[in-house]
């Protein structure tokens, strides 16, 4: 079982647990480390106090390594027209739910670009991996974080994102398919997305650059980590498998919705937060299925608008506006104890 990514990061099995933000939990990362994967957690919605305690956490709860995950989008430009305009197009939802929408769009999340106190707890706190999202941070910065002896992951959803990564000295390329569930790791969303599946974008990765590299996207079992493995995978990246886990964040509503047959039909959206993400096809999905790109602000102000309504919707019963991120390969979702999914994924890997 041994691969480049389990000599370089330590572990007994090439199989990362994917970041998630807002569910991945300390607990759930470090059951899956101390089970002889990668736990990981993401600090992407985090100021850097919470950081530095959600990875202290992670770390009294485990010795073995864990993954640390950092949001590389973009500085945010202004549009107060678009802004405002989006508000206004969800006034009558806010209505319904007895609630006033937000009188304009906040930064909810800060970058990783840029932000030295974030970088501080990376480099004192020392998480074996820190993987980056959305995009790459500055040559300074990697230098400074492989210095600690830390190795370094980043999304690709491309040939072409993947020579950027491998330009940038990152260690591992993390292929993101189209069918993985959650936010897409592009580089610049703006630009087309070809969509490439994972079986596909891992092999169009591998023939462009000699950097090892993580499937992620739709797979949900052993099998499914054999077939990457058998294409030449270092190591493959799961995060739906996990959401059912107890030691998750998800909260009742999303698990009910994991478990129903509307968790059958997945969707690309951008209408939450303002970046392309896949998610089941609930009532916000449903509601903003013909609003075109243009229309929709930038991550994450979209999201600040998101969250409002989600939160007033559940207030009145409604949960159908949250963000209930899912890949296409949800309908495989197994409920158990992190640990015990760790070895069920690695019998049925070994019974292929």
């Amino acid at each position: 079982m041994k691969t480049a990514l389990c000599t370089a990061v330590n572990l007994q099995y090439p199989l990362v647990q994917a970041p998630m933000a807002g569910v991945s939990t300390p607990e759930l990362a470090a059951a899956v480390s101390n089970a002889g994967a990668l736990g990981s957690i993401s600090v992407g919605a985090s100021t850097p106090e919470q950081a530095e305690a959600m990875i202290a956490k992670t770390q009294s709860l485990t010795s073995r390594p864990i993954n640390v995950n950092v949001f590389c989008h973009p500085p945010v430009q202004r549009d107060q027209r678009l802004e405002l305009a989006w508000i206004r197009r969800f006034e009558t939802l806010f209505d319904q739910y007895a609630a006033t929408p937000p009188a304009q769009l906040s930064e909810i999340y800060q970058t990783f670009h840029d932000n030295p106190p974030m970088l501080e707890v990376l480099l004192a706190r020392r998480p074996s991996v820190v993987s980056f999202h959305f995009g790459i941070p500055s040559a300074a910065v990697i230098d400074q974080l492989k210095a600690r002896g830390i190795v370094t992951f980043a999304t690709a959803t491309s040939p072409d994102e993947a020579r950027q990564i491998a330009a940038s000295d990152i260690d591992f390329i993390v292929a993101q398919g189209i069918e993985a569930g959650g936010h897409r790791g592009q580089l610049d969303p703006r630009q087309d997305d070809g969509q490439l599946s994972t079986f596909t974008l891992l092999q169009a990765i591998k023939a462009v650059t000699p950097v090892p590299v993580i499937a992620a996207g739709g797979v949900m079992d052993g099998a499914g980590i054999a077939a990457m493995r058998r294409l030449g995978a270092t190591g493959v990246q799961m995060g739906t498998a996990f959401i059912l886990c107890p030691e998750s964040a998800a909260n009742q509503a999303y698990r009910h919705a994991l478990k129903s047959p509307q968790a059958a039909t997945t969707v690309m959206t951008s209408a939450i937060s303002g970046r392309p993400a896949r998610c089941i096809d609930n009532a916000f999905c449903q509601f903003t299925r013909r609003i075109a790109e243009d229309a929709i602000p930038p991550y994450p102000l979209t999201y600040a608008l998101g969250k409002a309504l989600a939160v007033a919707a559940a207030a009145k019963g409604e949960h159908g506006f949250g963000a209930q991120w899912a890949g296409q390969g949800v309908s495989l979702i197994r409920e158990m104890p992190a640990d015990r999914l760790v070895q069920t994924l690695v019998e049925e890997w070994q019974a292929v």
